[in-house]
């Protein structure tokens, strides 16, 4: 993406009226260490806003504790899987054949260098973070950036020609930043039943008949394969923080996402890899069953 900087200098001139002296001043101004504040309080004012919504809602379960708080669990549990992230989904075991993999080499290496970056940053900051903002603050702040992603689930069910549930999209969207604040809420599925149709490019392909192709593990991302991967390039055009003029800025944003995201989710990876005898094939095998399973639907 081509970030493009501007820069204006300021010049102060000012007069010493007793000894008609003159002083100058030079102000150099740089946008982007304003763009750089200006993400900066975002990303305090989303926290700070998740700790005031996660206190709210601390603060009624505390009231209603006996009668709310089986409520209370199962409502975590939903709302922690509004973004379509449902683990045990994505690794159950089915009898299919073994994907095209002629990296395997490189893909063993990934999958132990992302599982090295999960357990030595990814979770103790999310640790760090969930242990700040209460559940109801980090679930609030996930439907926001899951509002956030309407284009790309609109475009990609309407290439598929799914103009009903693209229609569901774009209400669910003037709902929920309307009546549910910037999407920190969720009436539309709430009160009207409006779910969410999660489909990304990488499923479009796949609708029309485009095979995985083989196997690959992405730095960080984890499992992957060829067709997801070329699917992620217009995926990120559709996703509107990729339009935050500074690179720094939008990296920050997608990792206060990605942070927020993980501590809702924090104890199934583990669980999984505890189970595995072979931890790659396992993600790898489970990857591709449940991209079959999403583009059949």
């Amino acid at each position: 993406m081509l970030v493009f900087k501007s820069r204006c200098s300021f010049h102060l001139v000012a007069q010493d009226v007793q000894g008609n002296n003159f002083l100058r001043q030079k102000w150099g101004y740089s946008l982007k260490h304003t763009t750089h504040a200006a993400s900066a309080k975002l990303l305090f004012l989303l926290t700070l806003l998740a700790v005031l919504l996660g206190g709210c809602a601390t603060h009624s379960v505390t009231i209603h504790k006996s009668a709310d708080a089986k409520a209370q669990q199962d409502s975590v549990v939903t709302q922690a899987d509004e973004d379509g992230f449902e683990l045990e989904d994505e690794f159950e075991v089915t009898d299919t054949e073994p994907p095209i993999d002629p990296l395997s080499g490189y893909n063993r290496l990934m999958t132990q260098i992302n599982d090295k970056f999960y357990f030595w940053l990814l979770k103790p900051v999310s640790q760090g973070y969930r242990f700040v903002v209460p559940a109801g603050g980090r679930l609030a702040v996930g439907r926001f950036f899951n509002n956030l992603l309407m284009p790309g689930r609109f475009v990609n069910n309407l290439l598929q020609l799914k103009v009903k549930r693209a229609g569901t999209e774009l209400a669910r969207f003037g709902i929920n930043t309307t009546v549910g604040v910037l999407g920190f809420g969720d009436p539309a599925a709430n009160r009207f039943g409006l779910q969410a149709y999660p489909e990304d490019f990488g499923q479009t392909l796949g609708h029309y008949g485009v095979g995985g192709g083989f196997h690959i593990v992405l730095p960080l991302l984890g499992p992957s394969n060829l067709r997801d991967t070329l699917g992620l390039i217009p995926d990120y055009y559709l996703d509107p923080v990729s339009y935050i003029d500074d690179s720094n800025a939008e990296l920050g944003v997608r990792a206060y996402r990605q942070v927020n995201r993980t501590s809702l989710h924090i104890g199934e990876y583990e669980s999984l890899k505890k189970d595995a005898i072979d931890l790659y094939t396992f993600l790898r095998d489970g990857y591709e069953q449940r991209r079959i399973k999403q583009i059949e639907e």
